[in-house]
């Protein structure tokens, strides 16, 4: 009898013993089920990843320039043949969806993304990577509202939830400064935007670049045109729409880039019967890159204030809080610069990067990274040869002086020299000395009590607008 009731208590405790293995290994089960990434593509086709990609190849700019600005770099083992933003995007191999696909596989990525295009154009292609096992993820926002989930399902991906958190709040945070002042304009600016040249299309009233313009204050003008086939965002329209609507349109934009360009200011300016458009009589032409305004990225909120600045200049554009700042900055002066000529920013495309660079090269400054809040100013004033710079560093924080000054007013205006000379007693010691003598011969900029420039010497903002409105006043 206690020989059995031995076995039975032996038995009672192994049943015990596999009944919480049983419960660990189910606790192990949903711990993997929990990690397990789940998301459904733009092609319908679930998608599902035991850990965030860690080699990926990228074949859509937008999809490149996302990844990048979730904190992914080293991730990042390949991208399309067109990608140009940000900078560190030259460092990585190129890869093509029309060539062989067995480039991509030899490379052993955890992940491909593309868009709907790749997928209809180059079927065979997606077909072949996903017969080596690698997940090919389709993505494409066809609309303004469909942009914060499309970062969501990239940031699940690559297990960067909350860096995607921050950057969208900064991206709804600064598209809602823009739209708190546009919405106080009482007179909106009516505006076309050009989409290609083509047939002189539009774009469709649910896109990026129409959202852009709402935002940005403008009115679009052909909110009403259809697009040209189904998903499109490119719109139907024509000459005799535009000229009957000539007298309406308030500023013209054109978009410029590789997949979808209008024209020119100046082939715009030159097409018979555009002399009647009163953007084109009034010189308000732009042109804006697609990649601002048409391309699902964060620097979207960058193309609105472009447009912004395009509409309502004296709004975007006023230098009036520079007035009272005791000293100025070079990242300041580069805001001034930048904003006093009316400067669209500088953005790279491609062929920018082909070939052998004289001089700085755009994101090459090493204190001015790309989320540097003065990044386009910087970039678009030193390009542009406003503000000089000798080596890898722009010095952002550091105060201007006056020989700097004098180089930047020189190239915002066409300076002629005068006869008469005045003596500068400390021109030695001037950097720019050829320019600060044309310049003080104008009384543009002017010495101390002792005749001298004081080259060293820092400026102030009212400094620097006082001397802006004289020169403006002898050469504008």
């Amino acid at each position: 009898m206690k020989k059995n009731l031995f076995y039975i208590l032996i038995f009672t405790f192994l049943l015990i013993l596999s009944g919480c293995a049983a419960d660990k290994a189910t606790d192990s089960s949903n711990n993997n089920l929990e990690g397990t990434i789940k998301i459904v593509d733009d092609l319908g086709k679930t998608i599902i990843m035991q850990e965030p990609a860690r080699r990926i190849i990228s074949l859509y700019s937008a999809h490149t320039e996302n990844l990048f600005a979730l904190g992914l770099d080293d991730e990042i083992i390949g991208v399309g043949g067109t990608d140009s933003y940000p900078p560190r995007v030259v460092t990585k191999d190129v890869f093509d969806y029309r060539s062989d696909p067995e480039k991509v596989i030899a490379v052993n990525p955890d992940m491909v993304l593309i868009r709907p295009f790749i997928n209809s154009s180059c079927p065979h292609f997606v077909r072949a990577l996903e017969n080596a096992g690698i997940n090919v993820v389709c993505l494409y926002p066809d609309t303004f509202d469909d942009f914060i989930p499309y970062i969501n399902k990239l940031a699940q991906l690559t297990g960067r939830e909350k860096e995607a958190e921050k950057l969208i709040n900064d991206f709804n945070r600064e598209l809602c400064e823009i739209e708190s002042i546009t919405n106080k304009i009482k007179d909106k600016k009516r505006v076309f935007f050009e989409s290609t040249e083509v047939e002189y299309r539009t774009i469709t009233n649910d896109c990026m670049a129409a959202n852009a313009i709402r935002i940005a204050g403008g009115i679009n003008i052909a909110s009403d045109a259809q697009p040209i086939k189904e998903g499109s965002s490119i719109a139907s329209y024509n000459l005799e729409r535009i000229l009957d609507r000539a007298t309406e349109i308030d500023v013209y934009v054109a978009q410029k880039g590789s997949m979808n360009a209008g024209g020119t200011p100046h082939a715009i300016r030159i097409r018979p019967g555009f002399d009647t458009i009163k953007a084109v009589r009034e010189n308000k032409i732009y042109n804006i890159d697609e990649k601002l305004v048409s391309s699902p990225t964060f620097r979207f909120a960058i193309g609105v204030h472009e447009l912004a600045r395009f509409f309502y200049p004296e709004i975007f554009d006023d230098l009036s809080k520079f007035k009272d700042e005791d000293v100025i900055s070079r990242q300041e002066l580069a805001e001034i610069a930048v904003k006093y000529k009316h400067k669209p920013v500088f953005t790279p495309n491609s062929n920018y990067y082909k070939g052998k660079k004289e001089g700085h090269v755009y994101g090459g400054f090493q204190d001015v990274p790309v989320d540097h809040p003065y990044f386009n100013y910087i970039e678009t004033a030193v390009l542009s040869g406003y503000i000089q710079c000798e080596n890898e560093k722009f010095y952002p924080e550091k105060q201007v002086t006056r020989d700097e000054l004098a180089h930047m007013i020189f190239m915002l205006f066409d300076i002629k020299d005068k006869p008469n000379s005045l003596e500068i007693k400390d021109i030695k010691n001037c950097k720019n000395a050829g320019i600060i003598q044309m310049l003080c011969n104008n009384n543009i900029m002017s010495l101390d009590e002792h005749s001298n420039f004081r080259p060293e010497s820092h400026v102030s903002g009212n400094d620097i607008l006082e001397y802006l409105a004289r020169a403006e006043r002898l050469y504008n």
